[in-house]
């Protein structure tokens, strides 16, 4: 998952993946944007994949978005979701964060109420300016189709300035994808808890998406306990079709394996840098 559910959405780092902010999430049109993960579970985000735990990738990120030519100060963010990354990387640069859910909005406006915000489609929005970067953590996950995939690329290549960079974090490709099996979640100061389960396959490996099936267990206040199931599908695409897709967009493409600390195989980043 988003290392803590977005899928990254993978939830809880320590093992495999959080949740992750793909919660972040495009959410498009369809079954993503139906996930009650990002609808009314939102506020329940930062329980169930705490900020804290966006630490290490945000860092890594930043060492990448500083790799570009021209000095990085304004930063897009597409995909933002309840904003965990931002929290870390907002001392550091400016952020616009753009995500397609409301819900998830409002999280983030309350973590980073410094960061410009808007609602929008990753795939198609078009703010009318440029940025010395763009930012797509694990929410590209929940494109599924080579279109969409272009779609976004073409987003940040639109968005990103001569001598900008953009860079692309999935949880997955197709060359390295392992199943996942992962669980985490945390308590808050007003009695509320939250813990989930994920297991993440690939049922058919001739396709391009996998599927995370996740049960949370969210705790009220007053310690009732009710179970909840979420089903959420997202891409898997190889090497080649990202650096091929960054390309034909216009980026100077590259591919670089994460550095991390956590226990699992790290992931493959994908940077476009728009030569000047």
């Amino acid at each position: 998952m988003a290392r803590a559910v977005p899928c990254r959405p993978t939830l809880s780092r320590p093992p495999a993946y959080r949740l992750g902010d793909r919660a972040k999430m495009v959410r498009m049109s369809g079954s993503a944007a139906e996930l009650r993960l990002y609808r009314d579970l939102a506020a329940w985000w930062p329980l169930i994949s705490a900020p804290e735990e966006y630490a290490e990738e945000a860092a890594t990120a930043a060492a990448v978005l500083g790799s570009a030519s021209i000095g990085v100060r304004e930063v897009l963010e597409l995909g933002s979701g309840g904003g965990h990354n931002a929290v870390h990387l907002k001392s550091r640069f400016s952020m616009t964060l753009v995500d397609l859910s409301p819900d998830m909005l409002a999280v983030s406006r309350r973590l980073n109420p410094q960061c410009a915000h808007h609602q929008g489609d990753m795939r198609t929005v078009r703010l009318g300016r440029e940025f010395d970067a763009v930012f797509v953590h694990d929410a590209v996950a929940y494109l599924t189709t080579e279109a969409d995939l272009r779609q976004v690329i073409e987003t940040a290549f639109a968005h990103c300035r001569p001598g900008g960079i953009a860079l692309f974090m999935p949880d997955h490709t197709a060359e390295t994808f392992q199943p996942v099996t992962d669980h985490g979640g945390s308590d808050g100061p007003d009695g509320r808890g939250a813990r989930y389960l994920e297991w993440t396959t690939d049922p058919d490996p001739g396709d391009t998406w996998i599927q995370s099936e996740y049960a949370f267990l969210l705790r009220d206040p007053d310690g009732s306990v009710r179970v909840v199931h979420d089903t959420h599908r997202t891409g898997l695409f190889g090497r080649a079709v990202w650096l091929g897709l960054l390309a034909g967009a216009g980026f100077h493409a590259e591919a670089i394996t994460e550095q991390t600390s956590e226990d699992r195989v790290p992931r493959l980043l994908f940077t476009g840098h728009r030569l000047a």
